[in-house]
Order: C-alpha cells, then sequence, then structure tokens
C-alpha cells in the first residue's frame, strides 16, 4: 500500500446517503464533513448565491445548538473548529475535534443542516453579511478577477455567476426561500458525510444514523449542462490600480475524464511552483511579474487550465505574451523525460503530503465519492500520474490552445485589443 493510503469503509445509510469511514488509528482528531451535491450552478438567475447563502445561515443554530454562539462553543470548547464552504457543485460543512467528541461534531453539523432556526431576523442580519462579503470580492481585484474569469469561460450560465450572487439576489433571500431551497437539494442521494481519524467504521455508522434527520423528497433536477463558447474573448475592466490582475486560459477536461491526470502534469510543468516554466520566465529571467502560477478548474462536464499574472500595469502586454508563448510551446513539442520526471515527483509528493492530515483525508475521499461516485486512494493517483507520457501531456497543451485562449483584465488600461492579440498569438 502506499504511504499515505488509508483503507476505507463505503456504507449505505438507511436514509440513502453514503458514509465513507477512514480510520487512521494513530492520530488523535476526527474530522467530520457533510458534504451535500449542490453548488451554484444548480441555480438559476433570481436565486443564484442561494446555497452558499444558506452556508451561511445555518451557522445561526440548529437541533440542541440554537444560537450561532451555541454552534461555535459546542465545537471550540473541546479544542476544535468548524468550518463551510459552497462551490459550484458542492456545498461542505466540516468539523475537527479531538477523536472522543466525534459525536458531539456530528450532533452538531447535522443539527445546522437538518434542524435549522432559520430565525427571521437572523437570516436578515446574515444578508448584509454576504453583501459586505460581495463588496470585499469587488474592491479586492485577486478576488474580482476570478470571478470576470468565470464570467468570460461560461457567459450567461449559472458557471459563470459570481458563487454568492449579486447583492439584488441576496437582497431577495428569506426564510421561505432557504427552506425551498434545503428541501429541494439536500437529499439522501446528494449526501455523503467522509469521516477519517481515530475512529472505527462501525461506531462512525452508529453516531451518524442518529444524526442523519430528515432529508428532502422532492425530485431534484440536475443542473445545466456547461456551455462552451468557441474562440476567444475578454472581459476587461478599466481600473486605476497599482498593479494589473489579469488571468487567461482555456477549456480543458473534466474530473472524470481519463486524460485530467496529463492536465494536472501540465498545471504543475507550466506554473505551479517556484520551477515551472511561469515562474521561471516571468518572474526570474525578465522580472515581469510578481505572482504568477497556473491552475485547473475542473467541472463534471467541462475544466480549464488558467493562467494568473499580477505585474506593472505597463508591463502586462509583454507578460501576457510571454505566458501564451510558454503554454503554446507545451503544445507544440513534448517535454523532456527528466522534466516530466520532475514533475510526476512533485505532483506525487505534495499529494502525500496534504494527506498527511485527517481533514484532508475526509475531504479527499468524500469529493471523490460525492462527484464522482468512485473514489481513488493516493496510490490510484500517483500510479496513473505515472503513466502519463510526454505525448499526451502535449496533447492536452495543444488542446487548451486549439478551442481559443479566453481572459479576463483588471487596470488601468482603456484599450482591450492588444490583450486580445496577445491571446490570439496561441491559437
Amino acid at each position: 500500500m502506499t504511504p499515505g493510503d488509508a483503507p476505507y469503509e463505503l456504507q449505505r445509510l438507511s436514509s440513502g446517503a453514503r458514509l465513507i469511514a477512514t480510520p487512521m488509528r494513530e492520530r488523535r482528531s476526527a474530522a467530520v464533513a457533510f458534504m451535500f451535491g449542490v453548488g451554484s450552478r444548480y441555480e438559476v438567475g433570481a436565486t443564484a448565491g442561494l446555497s452558499h447563502f444558506i452556508e451561511h445561515v445555518v451557522f445561526k443554530g440548529g437541533g440542541r445548538f440554537p444560537t450561532a454562539r451555541a454552534v461555535s462553543e459546542a465545537i471550540e470548547s473541546v479544542g476544535g473548529s468548524i468550518n463551510a464552504s459552497t462551490d459550484k457543485e458542492a456545498t461542505i460543512f466540516d468539523a475537527k475535534v479531538p477523536a472522543e467528541h466525534m459525536r458531539l461534531a456530528c450532533e452538531v453539523l447535522a443539527g445546522m443542516v437538518f434542524a435549522p432556526v432559520l430565525d427571521p431576523a437572523e437570516v436578515a442580519k446574515e444578508r448584509q453579511v454576504v453583501i459586505e462579503e460581495l463588496r470585499m470580492s469587488l474592491d479586492n481585484p485577486q478576488d474580482h478577477i476570478g470571478t470576470l474569469f468565470d464570467e468570460v469561460m461560461y457567459p450567461d450560465q449559472p458557471l459563470g455567476w459570481d458563487i454568492a450572487g449579486t447583492e439584488e439576489t441576496v437582497r431577495s433571500f428569506d426564510v421561505d426561500a432557504c427552506r425551498e431551497h434545503l428541501a429541494r437539494h439536500y437529499r439522501p442521494g446528494r449526501l455523503v458525510v467522509s469521516m477519517a481519524g481515530a475512529i472505527e467504521p462501525g461506531q462512525a455508522r452508529e453516531v451518524v444514523e442518529q444524526s442523519v434527520g430528515r432529508l428532502g423528497e422532492e425530485a431534484a433536477e440536475g443542473p445545466a449542462p456547461a456551455i462552451e463558447v468557441a474562440g476567444s474573448a475578454l472581459r476587461f475592466v478599466n481600473k486605476r490600480n497599482e498593479q494589473a490582475n489579469i488571468i487567461l486560459g482555456g477549456y480543458a477536461c473534466s474530473y472524470l475524464a481519463p486524460r485530467r491526470f496529463a492536465l494536472d502534469l501540465l498545471n504543475v510543468v507550466l506554473g505551479e511552483g517556484m520551477s515551472s516554466r511561469l515562474f521561471q520566465e516571468l518572474r526570474e529571467e525578465r522580472a515581469l511579474a510578481y505572482d504568477v502560477h497556473s491552475f485547473t478548474a475542473k467541472l463534471r462536464d467541462s475544466g480549464c487550465l488558467g493562467i494568473y499574472i499580477g505585474c506593472e500595469p505597463r508591463r502586462a502586454i509583454e507578460a501576457v505574451k510571454v505566458a501564451v508563448e510558454e503554454l503554446a510551446r507545451l503544445g507544440d513539442r513534448p517535454v523532456e523525460a527528466e522534466e516530466l520526471g520532475r514533475a510526476k515527483e512533485y505532483a506525487k509528493g505534495r499529494l502525500l503530503l496534504h494527506l498527511e492530515g485527517t481533514g484532508a483525508v475526509s475531504q479527499f475521499l468524500g469529493q471523490q465519492e460525492l462527484l464522482a461516485g468512485e473514489v481513488l486512494l493516493a496510490g490510484d493517483v500517483i500510479a496513473a500520474l505515472e503513466a502519463v507520457t510526454a505525448e499526451e501531456l502535449r496533447a492536452t497543451a495543444e488542446e487548451v490552445c486549439r478551442h481559443g485562449l479566453r481572459g479576463a483584465v483588471i487596470g488601468p488600461f482603456s484599450k482591450p485589443e492588444r490583450f486580445e492579440s496577445a491571446l490570439a498569438r496561441a491559437s
């Protein structure tokens, strides 16, 4: 067994939900995550941001912990932590506690999501909190640029909307909207409870069976399919900042595609880490940018490879040209065996180091089951990475470029034409 692999048990609960229990008996903690297969791509225009809003309001109390203070004190009084996140396809509530308090963590999380108080006064207060979160993101170009890039990759569809919605939609959310969303989407088939740490699978099942409450019974529709748009495009915001913030990229494979491992290694070679091509060329050799890196964003039916650049505005066009050239070069000819070997070792090492924590293991296994319906252990992923060839990596880069690069720019610029021209150089 590969170091970092922890044998898990996958069980179907009486409610129809799934439980992944991963004993890591040498640890002293237990990580618990309630994962629901619903996120912002399941919304329509009037409900944009509702999944994220519910993630906020359930922290106001539920079950025998009827206030926000009661929720936080219950977990923090034993030294634990509690958090939540909303993405395009999943909403996750998680807690990490000393292992002897696993039952408490389950009870707190279950109370929040299955028996939320949803007091109208508290819901109204949280609306303003979320609106301030939206405004803070708009004021921060490094946050805002990510939203703009989503818009240009998936225009006029939920995948291109801000996960938190808009001020207009958030102001419309009330208790009835929250309860309807919970009943429609928090369903047995969309719930995975993932636990990892100093636990026993039998005990974990007993605790979770007692904690999981009534789930929605309505027929729940799936999300609208991703619509990929051909050709280059640009979202452009003229803003007098000291630094230009830029993301450029193109469509890539989904997290269900076998070639996703080639995409991951392409990302490593291109722009992950200080030894990557982008970092070495744009920062070390040419001093064009302080922050430059690449990333992937995979969905069930789409995906993208992106490049972020933070640079002095006068050097922005040159930085974009160099970044595009580096990506195009990877699509033109295969990487050398030595560079591919380093990328594989980097990806393998990062994965193993990441999976040292119980929370990371819980998330790693649970999200695979939730979104893909298939769980790969670290050893399986490593074997898949090892099998990637230089030609597969080249073909993946060529495919990203062939569909046309798209981009988003925030900075003191009045004319987008030069950026559009730079993006077109990859095709």
